[in-house]
């Protein structure tokens, strides 16, 4: 007897006890069952080569076994206290972080989700400095809690509707350092007499900057090396503290251990999740002795730093240095980005721009017209599940192919998602030659 109930019995319950914000990707979307590091298994059987890893969550790998039987072993021992107990486990895990964490950042607070990790870090940086403002890039992603909202420029997920308008009260936005028309350093530039304008103006008044060291669901935004180096040298002019929203690039994605050892830039406080955990909810934010300092008046997260989820994480942290997956994400996402630029000089009507780092890549489709290249990122994404493999998309026009794969990918499963895709283009480049842009607005757009 199968015990699946199969996509269709899922969407009727979806659509009987979920809220309707709830999207999902595909047409034809398949019921997943189990899941082998790179490998995700449908309920026929079908086995989906995995290029998201659950949008960078399981960086290390679907119930990788190394990780899983510790995480199974704490289940058995311990399972919950919360921190007003004396337990192991969080405090090596504390101390594990202090090890890999950029510059003097040693002080840790656990939590559960990103949303909490940003909200913690923004509430560390009004207790610290005595300020209330922010600032925050456009189009950038920081959580779904009300003040991490707040500071969301990317209108998708501004969800609740008596949000502050952006530019009021206390959060200042301004450009992100990319715009199409713009060469990137043009772009950074004004993103930086923006922020000099801004602390000019109101320095006194902000306490933190936040940003994605690279914007993810903004459509995998890197900016020039020296961009956040610069950022950093205005913003301790105004005693302005450095946020750093890690949760999506940190534990090896962009072939560092976090992003902004990229550009040698060591942020005031820095916030991670997905990865850490490989599966298992767990977060935290960071920083210094001295700003945690301020953190002193009575707080506590009933699950963060949970034994099930600091054991887990501590696994994590042993599998990403026994295996290099930095590293390997370096290589490896070398690999990827100059199979995706080919693709991009054999198929400029369909693929515009590819860009990212390590194995945290975007290829956007149809920059000029984003509502057909949105179209185009379905019907790709569509195409290339019915062949096996699972690809993500984001971006501002959600017309921005993902590629945030589990790090233990390799040079075959790439070459595979290459071939495969450069089929779908051929066909993708057919299909757009005949389309007109007025009829581009079907698709799923989850």
């Amino acid at each position: 007897m199968n015990p699946f109930i199969g996509p269709e019995g899922i969407l009727e319950k979806r659509s009987q006890y979920f809220y309707p914000c709830t999207s999902y990707f595909y047409r034809n979307p398949p019921q997943l069952v189990r899941g082998d590091m790179q490998y995700l298994y449908g309920h026929d059987g079908k086995r989906y080569t995995d290029f998201f890893a659950g949008v960078s969550v399981v960086a290390s790998g679907h119930c990788n076994p190394e990780i899983a039987e510790r995480t199974a072993e704490q289940l058995r021992t311990l399972q919950h206290t919360c921190t007003i107990y004396l337990t192991q486990p969080n405090v090596d895990l504390a101390e594990r972080l202090a090890e890999v964490l950029p510059g003097d950042l040693r002080r840790t607070f656990f939590v559960n989700s990103g949303s909490e990790a940003n909200e913690g870090a923004l509430l560390l940086a009004r207790l610290h400095t005595g300020r209330r403002g922010f600032i925050a890039l456009e189009q950038g992603l920081h959580g779904r809690t009300y003040l991490t909202m707040s500071v969301t420029g990317l209108q998708m997920w501004r969800t609740d509707p008596q949000l502050a308008v952006p530019g009021a009260e206390d959060v200042t936005f301004i450009p992100r350092p990319y715009a199409q028309g713009m060469s990137a350093d043009d772009a950074a530039r004004r993103s930086i007499d923006a922020l000099k304008t801004v602390l000019e103006e109101r320095g006194g008044e902000i306490a933190a900057m936040i940003a994605e060291p690279i914007q993810g669901n903004a459509g995998i935004i890197v900016p020039p090396d020296w961009y956040f180096p610069e950022v950093k040298a205005l913003l301790e002019q105004y005693g302005v503290l450095l946020i750093s929203d890690e949760i999506q690039t940190g534990f090896g994605r962009t072939g560092r251990m976090f992003a902004m050892d990229r550009w040698g830039v060591t942020p005031d406080i820095i916030s991670m999740a997905k990865a850490l955990g490989s599966g298992v909810p767990v977060a935290a934010f960071a920083s210094t002795d001295a700003i945690a300092a301020s953190f002193n008046r009575p707080s506590a997260s009933t699950f963060g730093g949970n034994p099930v989820s600091s054991v887990t994480a501590l696994a994590v942290l042993d599998y990403i240095e026994a295996h290099r997956l930095p590293e390997r994400a370096e290589r490896l996402g070398g690999q990827l980005r100059a199979g995706l630029e080919d693709l991009a000089a054999r198929y400029p009507r369909v693929l515009s721009e590819v860009r990212g780092a390590g194995l945290m890549l975007g290829a956007e489709l149809s920059a000029g017209a984003p509502e057909l290249g949105a179209r185009l990122v379905d019907d790709v994404l569509e195409a290339m599940k019915d062949r096996g493999f699972i690809i993500g998309k984001n971006g501002v026009g959600r017309n921005v192919l993902a590629f945030q794969p589990p790090l233990v990918i390799t040079e075959q499963n790439i070459a595979e998602m290459l071939a495969a895709l450069g089929q779908v283009f051929e066909e993708a480049d057919r299909a757009a030659a005949s389309w007109t842009q007025e009829g581009a607005g079907d698709g799923n757009r989850a």
